[in-house]
């Protein structure tokens, strides 16, 4: 035992003393923190702690749930354990758990997806479960094929280590087919029926320049997949999930595996609890836990942290969860939208350095679903209150903003009182990572100030949590907003009088990262609100268009692999696109559709031709990981407001001679085109380019107006009709979320 190991045991334990019994707070990263300064190797000579060993979970989604399961398990069957129950899951968090905790049998912990290349060559844990992969704080985390090259790093660093993955996961597949080590593969080998949503993140084969298809889907890319060009396909599954039953009891699975086929059970009624059930289950019996014990710990389990936990409040039923990409927000969406009672509905957004500043990803939630359901009142919340507000808005839900959850159960007492809620209407809290603990500790001390009643709250409650409907064809909430679902009166009439505005939304399956279709949605909204009828192509990879007959084009930015398969499409389209710019087609292009339209843009660390349409080029002064990160507010002379976005991007972006740019960076962060000359985008005729996203449109109206009226211009020279005139609208959400980002920004 070295002197700076010593060091660093006695400096985390008197940190947790100090923690826990002077400031009264949780002792669960700092100790580590302190410990890891000290000694950089630490992990190395505490995983003797771990008397037989350790196993790691990683992945986006269900990562503490499933960890905690498993740690019951481990019990259950009677082996003691080191775990980092609370989710602090970073480097310093499984360090303060292996401080504090005395020597056990096994270790088991949750690790974030980068950090698992930090703690899996010290720790040389005997298992890595790998959940599935999401796209998740981009501005942190990087496309997920970072994500994936970070984690097969790990693997092949502890080329002992068995990884038991989600074969249902094309982005999982693909890290248990490149590493050495030994692979376990578990999914679910039948359709549960699930209602699909918008917004995957996996539509490009893993291995060629193929689209996955699939013989059925769960839900986002996870599924029975393939690709029709080459070889890739989900693996054979070692652990099986058959006759899946999902009730509000809970999910009911046969799994059979290599010792053949057992029944289990979870109480937690939801679809990705069936796949945290297969995956604990798989795990567990790799290590020779048994079916029994598996079995006894699910029914025991009882989440007290936040994650699908259940409350009985004032005669209400209330559920709180956490939500933190689109993916997940989804699935919880569905929960919600299956209980076609009276509600109330708060969801929480805070853009802290944990939850990723960049929150462009909540208009890839199909908060849709839950327009028009009649005795539901929603709310918005937390530090980006008023960008969820304005996302609720476009999705045809008037949500107001509130302060916390107890300002929401004040206002719902109210509506109580006047008779618009019932007095037992359900409640739902959504939040994303550091909204959840201020609502989760306002809710428990609600339910404590209840405590008579505590013991009758999880007999009430079970009722709250359902699974998710199999589509209905005939359910209006289940149509998409292109369908018209959320058209004002009238627009069904002013269709047969005068022709649409058609926008072409170009490969939204291979560029769509930053939230960019809600640009489309914004634009087409727009329109609707105002009676002028539209039509949005969505021109998918493979597909052509006629820019003759459209009056507004829009290009988004995709990860690289994507973005440069559609660069290939579009040069093949050079030409057409030429025309339409060159007849003041208004066109918007936003991050990498931006900087494909330059002489030549940044594939990798490769320059690639561009399209050439504005004179402009895309070089990198250093590396990938070098990106231009941040929010920022522009002068811009196409708004009286400032305009307000956020920037992700490596490439540096250089105008040509007389090029004018979108508009000027005056926030005091936030960079622009590139670190030099504060431009930001680029004006060329009805042209916008820019890398300002979030997207765009959502706090910037003056700006979706001006596209608008370029578009209706368009429209009357194609058409030969008159050019409509723009009506006001209502912007107060849009730009009340504006004013709120530059109040903060200056």
């Amino acid at each position: 035992m070295s002197l700076r190991f010593s060091l660093a045991k006695a400096a985390g334990a008197v940190s947790t003393w100090g923690l826990r019994h002077v400031a009264r707070r949780p002792a669960a990263n700092l100790p580590g923190k302190i410990a890891l300064a000290i000694d950089p190797s630490l992990l190395d000579e505490l995983r003797g702690k771990c008397a037989q060993g350790s196993v790691i979970t990683v992945g986006t989604n269900g990562k503490t749930s499933t960890n905690n399961l498993l740690a019951d398990a481990f019990e259950a069957a009677g082996r003691t354990i080191i775990c980092n129950r609370t989710g602090a899951n970073l480097a310093a968090g499984i360090s303060s758990a292996l401080l504090q905790q005395p020597t056990a049998q096994w270790g088991v912990f949750e690790c974030d997806e980068l950090w698992l290349a930090h703690v899996l060559p010290r720790l040389r844990s005997n298992y890595v479960l790998l959940l599935n992969l999401f796209r998740d704080q981009l501005d942190r985390c990087g496309e997920i094929d970072r994500i994936q090259t970070s984690i097969a790093g790990a693997l092949a660093a502890s080329p002992d280590t068995v990884l038991v993955y989600n074969a249902d996961d094309p982005l999982c597949a693909r890290i248990a087919d490149e590493v050495p080590n030994r692979t376990v593969a578990y999914g679910l080998d039948e359709s549960m029926g699930l209602a699909q949503n918008t917004v995957t993140d996996a539509q490009m084969c893993q291995k060629c320049d193929g689209m996955v298809r699939y013989h059925y889907r769960q839900y986002g890319q996870l599924g029975d997949y393939f690709c029709d060009q080459c070889d890739f396909a989900r693996p054979t599954l070692d652990f099986a999930g058959r006759d899946i039953t999902i009730t509000p009891a809970g999910v009911t699975m046969e799994i059979c595996g290599p010792a053949g086929c057992e029944s289990v059970h979870t109480p937690q009624p939801t679809p990705y609890a069936a796949y945290n059930l297969v995956a604990a289950y798989a795990l567990c019996r790799e290590v020779g836990i048994s079916a029994a014990d598996f079995q006894r710990a699910q029914d025991a389990f009882n989440p007290r942290n936040g994650r699908l936990q259940r409350y009985r409040l004032g005669g209400r039923d209330v559920l709180l969860n956490l939500a933190k990409n689109p993916t997940g927000f989804n699935q919880n969406l569905k929960i919600v939208e299956a209980d076609r009672g009276p509600k109330m509905v708060a969801f929480f957004i805070n853009d802290q350095v944990a939850d990723g500043r960049d929150i462009s990803w909540i208009w890839d939630i199909d908060f849709e679903e839950l327009a028009g359901q009649s005795n539901t009142v929603v709310f918005a919340g937390g530090s980006r209150a008023h960008d969820l507000a304005v996302r609720l808005k476009y999705a045809g839900i008037e949500a107001a903003v509130i302060e916390n959850i107890e300002d929401a159960f004040d206002r719902l007492g109210a509506l109580t009182a006047a008779g618009a809620l019932p007095s037992d209407a359900a409640v739902y809290a959504i939040a994303n990572y550091t909204a959840l603990p201020p609502v989760h500790a306002a809710l428990n001390a609600m339910e404590a100030a209840e405590a008579p009643e505590a013991p009758e709250a999880a007999e009430a409650a079970a009722c709250i949590a359902v699974a998710a409907p199999t589509p209905r064809p005939d359910d209006p909430a289940q149509a998409p907003a292109s369908e018209g679902k959320n058209a004002e009166p009238g627009n069904a009439a002013a269709a047969l009088s005068e022709p649409p505005v058609v926008i072409a939304h170009m490969l939204p399956d291979l560029l769509n990262l930053y939230g960019d279709g809600g640009n489309v949605r914004i634009l087409e909204q727009r329109l609707r609100w105002r009676g002028i009828p539209v039509e949005v192509r969505r021109i998918q990879h493979g597909e052509a268009v006629d820019f003759s007959q459209v009056d507004l084009v829009f290009m988004g930015g995709g990860p690289d692999r994507e973005q440069k398969l559609a660069s290939e499409q579009l040069l093949a389209m050079r030409d057409e696109l030429a025309v339409y710019v060159e007849g003041d087609g208004p066109l918007l292009a936003i991050c990498g559709g931006y900087q494909i339209l330059g002489r030549q843009w940044l594939w990798g660390d490769e320059l690639v031709p561009g399209l050439g349409l504005i004179d402009m080029e895309t070089r990198r002064p250093g590396t990938s990981a070098d990106r231009l990160i941040d929010n920022m507010v522009l002068e811009s002379p196409l708004a009286t407001h400032p305009v307000v976005g956020y920037e992700n991007h490596a490439g540096r972006t250089y105008l040509g001679e007389g090029v004018e740019g979108f508009g000027r960076v005056v926030s005091s962060c936030g960079h622009g085109n590139n670190d030099d000359d504060r431009m930001e985008g680029a004006r060329y005729k009805n042209v916008v380019g820019t890398y300002s996203h979030g997207p765009l449109l959502s706090k910037n109206p003056e700006v979706a107006d001006w596209l608008l009226a370029r578009a209706l211009e368009r429209r009357a020279e194609r058409t030969g009709t008159p050019a409509a005139d723009l009506a006001p609208l209502d912007d107060s959400a849009e730009l009340a979320a504006n004013a709120s980002m530059v109040k903060r920004l200056s």
